[in-house]
This record gives C-alpha cells, structure tokens and sequence, in this order.
C-alpha cells in the first residue's frame, strides 16, 4: 500500500447486518423503521467496534412496503445520531451499490469518518396484514407523501395501453431481443435460463438470511405449472424477482485510522477499490435496440479495468438478477463463460427481492466471502428497466491509490448508441419483430401478445396479438426458431390499437 494515502481517507467496510422477520402473528411483524434499526445494530455488532454513534452519512434505500414521512429523519432519531450527510434516495436497484460507492468517497474526502448505508422491507407483512384485515401497530403510513415515480410515469401511452409498463414485461422484450442475436433458440435461450437460475437457488438454499431456502432443478424453473405459472413469456414465476418478503439489511464504513483505532482484526476489513455507473433512457421505447445495454457495458468495462481487463480476476460476483436476461447479458460482456457462479447471494427470486435493497443485502453477503478468502469482489446493481446500472470492486487488499471521486461513464455509454428509430403509436402495412412477449392471466390463458415492431420505413411500434389469434401466437411461442426480424401485416384496431398478424 502508497504511504501517500493518509490511513483516514482509506474507506474500508468494518460491519454488515442483516435481519429477515418471519413473524407467525402478523401484527407482530416488524415495519421497515424497526429492520433498519436491528440490521444496523447488528453491523455495529460484527463490526466489534462502537460506531452508530460516530455516523455523520447516512443513506435509506427506497421503500415501498410502507410510506413515511422523511424516513431517514425518523431512523436517526431512532438512533440518536445528526448526520450531516442524510439521504433517503428514489427507486433503483441499483441504489444500494451506489449509496456504498459514494459513502466510500465521502471518507476519501475526508467529509465523515464513519458511514452507514441500509435498506429494509416488510412487503409480506404488509401484503398479508392487507389481505387480511389486520391493522398494524406501525408508524402511521403517511398517505400525504407522494408515491415514488416508478414505469408508467416514464412510458409512452400504447406501452401502458398494452400492459408492457411494468418490469415483469418489459425485461422479456431484451430476453427475447438479445436471445435472437446471440444466434440461440427459443428453446436453447430457456435452458440457459434455467441452469443460471439453478445456480442462484443453489446459493440461496446455503443462505441463511435467504427467504426461499430451496435448490430447483433447471427444468423445475422454466417448466410451467399450476403452482409455477408464466407471467410474461418466457418468464415463469420461478424466473422473477419475489418482493413478498421482510428483510433489513446495513453496512458500516469507516477510515481505515479509525478502524485501527478501533482494534478491528485486519482480516474483518475489506476495501471498496472503485466502481462506475450510467443510465439509459428512462422511456426504453427511446432506446436503440435490445439485444445490449450500452450502459450496462461501459460500467463493467470500466469495472473490469480495475482488474487489468479480465472478468476472471473476480474470485466472486453478484450479477444483479431481477430476471435472467440481466446476468445473461453481464456475464457475456464480462467475457465470462455459461459455467459463471453469478452470485454470492441467492438471487432475487429464491434469496428475496426486498424490492430496491436486495444489492444490500448482496454487499453484506460479498464482505462475508471476501473475509473468508476471496481476494477480488464484483457487485453489479442495476435498476428500472436495464435502466441504471452501477458495478463496485471490494478487495481483501488496501487499494495502492486513492478512490476516484468521478465514476460516471455515461459518455462511453452515449457515444456507442446508435440512431434510434422515431416511435409512432399508429402504423399499417408489414412489420417486423424486433422484439416481443406475451403475457399471461393468473388463471393460466394468454391475455395477449405484444411485439415491437419496425416498419417499412424504419420506425419503430408496439403491436398487439389478440388471444384468438391462435396462429400468430403459435409463431411467436414456437422453440425451435426465434420470431425475431420475422415479418407480418400491421392493422389498426378499432380501439386505436396496431395489431399485428402473420401472413
């Protein structure tokens, strides 16, 4: 390690916490004020050290189990503590990651020496204490403050109209897109599906904080069932994130002085070494294409930097996983082969999907294997529609060079973008696919297919395929050979609708 880093600006990771609540009355079940609270007493705990009352950063991911007035007020009340540093941030599964990042640059400057960053939720108690009448004993749900912005808000009206608003059936669009041109078949494209997903079930069944604790055979996964249903083609619910779960998760950050000071054993440390972020559009109908993120690429092209250019460097990776094409797509950019171990958490659908903080509860789980061996960390986080993405490098080993303050690589990722296609609502003549999903009821039977389309003349649409267009769905669900840049007739509908139809 330089000299010429004074040891206070060196941030190090001293303290993870988690806390899963299963309670057996449902009134009994914690809030997400009170998770947050345990999870960063619990940091505290592992961390051995007398920190809380040191914090002067504090970050809260986003919730959406429960709303509160200025919950990051109210939590350091909770604790006792005045952060100058105080911030409860906007929807993003990324956030976790970032909040990490920009916690370890605060020490860096020298704006606090100790830093906390949690996120916490109680969807299943409060999914359960709806459906069933009960009124919890919880901070008042504050009805006043308005609901996060999340997908309608940022779509055109047709991608509302025709339900693909929300990520269960926007992400199928990149399966589908990037599928087709990685040369795959529908059904090649399921069975790697499959066996990913089996991995990170495998992980979570050996988690203790996982929520689902059960290995699944790949077949298991992507086969539908009564009790295993498709959503959103080709996605089963075994392939999508399960926010109906109650998770705290907080990590505590201090300078590496402080935490000699501190009497913390050298072996609890473990050091963010930098990391980078950018976004997307927030309307993905503006997007290029499908089949990459430029975004996506130019953040863990600037990760894999830190490790001279090799993915392989990683002795452990958590590849965000809200559906599979995400880590798909990230392992490929990472240069990484089928064989990749993509977590060290359990993913987002057997771990748990505590909505915008699972990529907390991956960090916590990602100091674990570096304290127990591991050299060279990845966390990739990412969030909205393969909309915001943020990669951080951990290591066992104290960084030769201070932290970067600018980590943002959104030029790199706008100067890849191609033209994108000018989007009409309405269009007739031939289309063709670039894209598609069809989404399913809960009782099974096809609502409707929906395909994005190009025009004859290059511009871009969304398409709807009726129920009853039992022939059109046949071409679009067939195994053996991908829909993709297949062309058919466009009509508009008498409700104002582009239908399309093959010949």
């Amino acid at each position: 390690m330089s000299n010429s880093i004074p040891e206070d600006r060196i941030p190090v990771i001293v303290g993870v916490g988690e806390i899963v609540d299963r309670p057996k009355d449902i009134a009994a079940g914690l809030e997400p004020l009170a998770l947050l609270e345990e999870a960063l007493k619990r940091a505290e705990a592992d961390s051995g050290a007398k920190l809380l009352h040191d914090v002067r950063s504090l970050d809260v991911v986003n919730f959406l189990s429960w709303r509160y007035r200025d919950p990051e007020k109210q939590l350091a009340e909770r604790l006792g503590i005045k952060p100058a540093h105080l911030y409860y941030g906007p929807v993003g599964g990324e956030s976790p990651i970032r909040y990490l990042h920009e916690a370890a640059q605060r020490i860096a400057r020298g704006e606090c020496s100790v830093a906390a960053v949690c996120g916490a939720e109680a969807q299943s108690t409060a999914t359960k204490a709806d459906r069933g009448g009960v009124a919890l004993p919880w901070t008042p749900f504050a009805h006043e403050v308005e609901e996060p912005k999340r997908g309608a808000a940022f779509q055109k009206p047709l991608a509302v109209k025709l339900g693909v608003f929300r990520p269960i059936t926007v992400y199928p669009l990149y399966e589908s897109a990037t599928s087709a041109h990685w040369g795959q078949t529908p059904r090649e494209a399921l069975a790697e599906s499959g066996e990913l997903w089996s991995t990170y079930a495998s992980v979570a069944a050996s988690n203790p904080n996982s929520w689902l604790k059960k290995r699944f055979a790949p077949e298991e996964i992507t086969t539908p069932t009564p009790e295993n249903r498709l959503i959103a083609w080709p996605y089963t619910k075994l392939m999508v994130a399960n926010p109906t779960v109650n998770m705290g998760g907080a990590l505590l950050l201090t300078g590496l002085a402080k935490a000699r000071a501190a009497g913390i054993p050298e072996d609890r440390l473990v050091y963010p070494l930098g990391g980078a972020s950018a976004e997307e559009p927030r309307d993905y109908l503006v997007r290029d294409q499908f089949f990459e993120s430029h975004a996506q690429n130019a953040v863990l092209k600037a990760v894999m930097d830190l490790v001279e250019g090799d993915g392989s460097k990683f002795d452990a990776i958590e590849l965000y996983s809200c559906f599979p094409c995400v880590p798909k797509m990230a392992r490929r950019t990472l240069g990484l082969g089928p064989d990749v171990q993509p977590t060290v958490t359990g993913g987002l659908t057997f771990f748990g999907a505590p909505l915008n903080t699972y990529m907390t509860h991956a960090a916590c789980a990602m100091v674990r294997k570096l304290r127990d061996g591991a050299e060279l960390g990845l966390l990739y986080g990412q969030g909205g529609f393969v909309t915001k993405h943020h990669g951080l490098v951990l290591s066992r080993e104290a960084p030769k060079a201070t932290l970067k303050q600018d980590t943002s690589v959104q030029a790199e990722a706008d100067r890849n973008r191609r033209t994108v296609p000018e989007f009409i609502a309405e269009a007739s003549g031939k289309g063709k696919v670039e894209s598609f999903t069809v989404i399913y009821r809960g009782n099974g039977e096809v609502e409707h297919g929906v395909v994005m389309l190009r025009t004859e003349d290059d511009r871009r649409t969304l398409g709807r395929v009726p129920a009853s267009d039992a022939t059109t769905l046949a071409h679009l669900l067939g195994m053996e050979r991908t829909p993709v840049g297949t062309t058919g007739d466009i009509v508009m509908a008498d409700d104002g609708v582009p239908e399309w139809r093959v010949v």
